[in-house]
């Protein structure tokens, strides 16, 4: 939780923003045991980061809590969108203005199903790295051009 902390503290004050976290624990794998928020998102657009989400279960159960609390709209960002059995259905009866994630997966049959669910095409990106890689070459060039 602190190392999340810090990284959270150090984006929120290069961006110059204010940034609520929502802490979460685990009993077992696809199990919340519990889920606190820690901020003001009134009247605020919140904005969900995870890098994967399968069930979906977690990341809906957020949203509605960031509705509760006042958000007055959500959005997810994720890096990998696993969406396994009921998650595009969460994600279709969910708050969410959007979901965008990465095509590390394929996500033609998720969005066709889920209009909520945005691709960004990161295969350029991980070329390049993986040559750059193989080449003993520095990735600082091509980290600006991350499609944020």
């Amino acid at each position: 939780m602190q190392e999340v902390l810090k990284r959270v503290t150090s984006i929120a004050d290069r961006l110059n923003v204010e940034f609520a976290l929502i802490h979460k624990e685990r009993k077992k794998a696809n199990e919340v045991a519990s889920m606190v928020l820690v901020g003001d998102v009134t009247d605020r657009v919140a904005i969900l980061v995870d890098d994967m989400a399968d069930t979906c279960g977690t990341i809906c159960h957020a949203a509605e809590k960031l509705m509760e609390a006042g958000a007055c709209k959500v959005y997810a960002i994720l890096t990998h969108g696993i969406f396994s059995g009921p998650a595009i259905s969460r994600i279709n009866n969910a708050c969410f203005e959007a979901v965008v994630v990465t095509n590390t997966i394929p996500q033609e049959q998720h969005m066709k199903e889920c209009p909520k669910v945005q691709c960004l095409d990161v295969s350029r990106f991980f070329s390049e790295a993986i040559r750059r890689i193989h080449n003993c070459e520095p990735l600082g060039p091509i980290l600006s051009e991350v499609p944020y």
